[in-house]
């Protein structure tokens, strides 16, 4: 009886062991998949049963039914032959590798079985195949590949139970497929995203039979015309992402159908009309995104009512109306708060005080009025402040105000506090002065004043731009001890003085590792893109928000700066740009401006600078940007591709330069034309008398005869002269 029994647990053990064994034909195939790749190793597929290797599972049956293997550094073609074996499949991620080659028609259709496709972060081109490879699809991820072409009609036939469907960052053209919406082929679909991708055309109706629709995005394309009416039709809609298209139109108040949606972005686009006036109604609003549009008239008054939100950018309309009567206290959880350069009136809004969620405030280029009030103080999280370009006054108190903010990290005046003093004082200059700010931009104000010494307390200050205003003195050499600090921006106003040759030892321009690895977070993102300038209404230049976006520069443009040059100006090798131009600088350029590697923009124009053109500046191999005219340099212009590349006038008004791209030529390599009028004496046939040579020849005749001649008539004299 127990032999019996034993006999049964061994036939159990086997039979159970065989049931989830995986079978020989498919092992051999994840084999040669594997030796198809050029990074096999990282798989580590050594054992009998390939349905205990890592990324593979099998069913009962031992047929291989999911292959994992997102992220594994996978190298090389993807094809038929290395996966159309797998005839039981219905998970297949290979994501986030380097997968290339074309999918096959062949090869999806032998994928009968595939629930779950995910191939995006590839390499992948060709064209799509005719159709789905299976009626069980539910997840198709092809993003961020190179997939061209459009998206075949037929397509989506077999998509009866899709449920996602991704293809942005591709290269697909067309029109966006909206037959995939018929209540026919994909009724279960919650998710659509053609983003960045070259799609043009009109949206064609169709998404509202979407029933069980979430998400549409289909932003960063060629779109135009009107939105269809029918996506108002798409009630469980919780995103519409548009932007980056040329939709146009107004926001149709049937968008108030929509009393799930969240996520609202439709910036850059051509809308135009006035916000629906019962906009509050969808109050699950969280994101709502809708700058460089043409939309007018007041912001309604619902709008209040959407206490959910979490961000509002309306920046780049012709928005109006008085914004302090309007209440946004009940947006406790907003945190984003954009409203730049529209034609908004009033004064700071006090309500604003209330939102304690607050990071970020622009208020950019609009007709504001009034003083920062000490209750901003209680926005404990607000890092960004962007109020220039308005008529705010009392910029001293302000400053006063907020240098005690601890989160403070970008603050942005330009344009506002008009003809003001510079904020100073002994009472501005104490330890706990703007503890964490890494960007401050005055310009643009026409201040008055020195730079004041309170900055030089702003240890975490990165970005420093007083450009435009009406700033009077020295440099002072204290600037140059800021450890972080890469991007000085003081052109155009009165600064005097030599360059202090501290500034030539800026920690972060500085080419040591050791410093370089403490301070080296440009991948620092503020809470919004900003850019550094006056108003501009194109929006390609308010996308950058890391402090990688703006390069390591010194600009002192336009002021009546004296001196030479330093030598030690070669210290800053991490420097991109170096603007001098429109001062009075003396002496010759620096041999060691060649140390400058990394430079891309050299003006140095509109000085006093003489000598020759060092040669070492040919090996500035990333020089775009170059301006050496009008100076007083003189001699032969350094040959490279790079120097000869620019256009003559960034070398011209420099009488003696010469050489390409000048039109004049020299007549000797590296020796100087005389041009001085008093040499060029003219014999009065409009032919000038060679008189340099002329006084050679008579001088070296004189000579000669005045020794020779005697050795010839004394004979005494000749004997003594060649027996000494």
């Amino acid at each position: 009886m127990a032999y019996d029994f034993l006999l049964f647990l061994l036939f159990s053990y086997i039979i159970s062991t065989n049931i989830h064994a995986c079978k020989q034909i498919e092992r051999s195939s994840l084999l040669s998949f594997a030796s198809t790749l050029s990074a096999p190793p990282l798989i580590n597929w050594t054992s009998l049963d390939c349905c205990n290797w890592k990324g593979i599972a099998c069913d009962q049956d031992g047929w291989v039914t999911h292959l994992l293997l997102p992220s594994k550094g996978l190298k090389g073609g993807i094809s038929r032959s290395s996966l159309g074996n797998f005839t039981h499949l219905t998970h297949l991620n290979l994501s986030h590798n380097s997968l290339y080659g074309s999918l096959e028609t062949q090869f999806f259709l032998s994928l009968n079985r595939l629930e779950f496709l995910d191939l995006s972060y590839n390499l992948l081109s060709g064209e799509l195949p005719l159709s789905l490879p299976s009626s069980n699809i539910r997840t198709v991820d092809l993003s961020n590949n190179y997939i061209r072409g459009a998206i075949p009609s037929s397509f989506f036939q077999q998509a009866s139970n899709l449920t996602s469907f991704n293809v942005s960052n591709n290269i697909f053209r067309g029109y966006v497929p909206s037959s995939i919406c018929l209540k026919h082929s994909s009724p279960f679909l919650r998710l659509l995203d053609f983003t960045s991708n070259v799609f043009n055309g009109n949206l064609a109706p169709g998404l509202g039979e979407c029933s069980e629709l979430q998400v549409f995005r289909a932003g960063d394309n060629n779109l135009s015309g009107l939105l269809p009416e029918d996506i108002y039709n798409a009630t469980k809609l919780e995103e519409i992402a548009l932007p980056l298209n040329s939709l146009r139109g107004a926001v149709s108040d049937k968008i108030v159908n929509l009393t799930n949606l969240a996520i609202l972005d439709l910036y850059f686009n051509q809308f135009s009309g006035e916000l629906p006036f019962n906009l509050g109604k969808l109050s699950k609003l969280k994101f709502v995104t809708l700058d460089f549009n043409n939309l007018e008239g007041a912001l309604p008054p619902s709008l209040m009512n959407c206490t959910n939100l979490v961000e509002l950018r309306l920046g780049s309309n012709n928005l109006e109306g008085d914004i302090s009567m309007l209440d946004f206290s009940k947006l406790s959880q907003l945190t984003k708060f954009d409203l730049r350069l529209n034609n908004f009136t009033g004064t700071f809004p006090i309500s604003l005080y209330s939102c304690t969620s607050l990071k970020a405030i622009r208020l950019t280029g609009n007709h504001l009025e009034g003083q920062i009030q000490v209750e901003i103080l209680s926005l404990k999280s607000l890092s960004f402040i962007s109020l220039g370009f308005n008529q705010f006054t009392n910029l001293t108190g302000a400053m006063k105000i907020l240098m005690s903010s601890k989160s403070l990290q970008a603050l942005m005046l330009s344009g506002s506090f008009k003809g003001e003093a510079m904020p100073a004082g002994d009472d501005m200059v104490h330890f706990d002065v703007f503890q964490n700010l890494r960007l401050l931009s005055m310009a643009y104000c026409q201040l008055t004043g020195q730079i004041p010494v309170w900055l030089s307390k702003l240890k975490n200050l990165e970005i420093l731009q007083l450009g435009f205003n009406e700033i009077t003195g020295p440099i002072p050499s204290w600037l140059g001890t800021l450890p972080r600090l890469f991007y000085v921006s003081l052109q155009n106003n009165q600064i005097s003085g030599e360059f202090p040759k501290q500034l030539c030892r800026l920690p972060r321009l500085l080419y040591e590792p050791n410093i370089a690895s403490q301070v080296d977070d440009t991948s620092y993102k503020f809470e919004l893109p900003f850019f550094l300038g006056p108003v501009i209404s194109n929006p390609s230049y308010y996308l950058w928000s890391t402090l990688s976006s703006y390069p390591a520069t010194i600009d002192l443009s336009e002021n009546n700066i004296v001196g030479d040059i330093p030598n030690e100006i070669g210290q800053l090798q991490l420097l991109r740009q170096l603007r001098f131009g429109s001062n009075n600088f003396s002496g010759v350029i620096p041999n060691q401006i060649s140390n400058l590697i990394n430079l891309e923009a050299l003006n140095l124009s509109m000085n006093h600078l003489s000598g020759k053109m060092p040669s070492s500046l040919a090996t500035l191999n990333f020089l775009k940007d170059f301006d050496v005219s009008y100076n007083n340099l003189q001699g032969l212009i350094p040959t490279s591709t790079q120097l000869q590349s620019f256009d003559a006038s960034a070398l011209e008004g420099n009488p003696k330069l010469c050489g390409a791209p000048l039109p004049n030529k020299c007549g000797q390599p590296n020796k100087v034309v005389d041009e001085d009028n008093n040499n060029n004496k003219d014999d009065g046939n409009g032919h000038q008398l060679p008189w340099f040579n002329i006084f050679v020849v008579l001088g070296f005749m004189v000579g000669f005869w005045g020794v020779c001649g005697s050795l010839v008539i004394n004979s005494t004299w000749r004997y003594t002269f060649f027996d000494s």
